[in-house]
């Protein structure tokens, strides 16, 4: 068989540089975000980006302290988005940086759904049921 050079990529993989780009994009947004001073922002965290195959799009996913704040922080970040996307372009050494989306995150809203199920049902994790006793 013979030997090739580099990486062979199929088709259906994981694009790494997409996900090295993800990992950058959260970077730099969550340290902008601490320094933007808002209120609204406080308790916010970054929970995870998702970038598209071309690199022309970026969703931010977030999760706020209290859901009833979502509809201003969704409002707080639009109104910061252009700051965030300026100090992307700045600290990223990318030709074109990707244009930010941000989404909250549904992620963290079903897995408490499924913990207050598994309460419901009894089936908590062990560490729960002793607390109990």
């Amino acid at each position: 068989m013979k030997q090739q050079r580099g990486r062979q990529r199929q088709a259906g993989q994981n694009y790494e540089r997409t996900d090295r780009v993800a990992g950058l994009i959260r970077e730099i947004v969550a340290t902008e975000l601490e320094r933007i001073d808002d209120e609204r922002l406080f308790l916010l965290a970054v929970t995870g980006v998702d970038v598209d195959r071309e690199l022309t799009r970026a969703t931010v996913w977030f999760d706020v302290l209290d859901e009833e704040d979502v509809p201003e922080v969704v409002f707080a970040l639009e109104e910061h988005r252009q700051r965030i996307q300026q100090a992307l372009a700045r600290q990223s050494r990318m030709r074109r940086t990707p244009a930010l989306q941000f989404s909250p995150d549904p992620s963290i809203g079903e897995a408490h759904r499924i913990d207050s199920i598994l309460d419901e049902l009894g089936l908590g994790t062990p560490d729960e049921k002793v607390e109990r006793d």
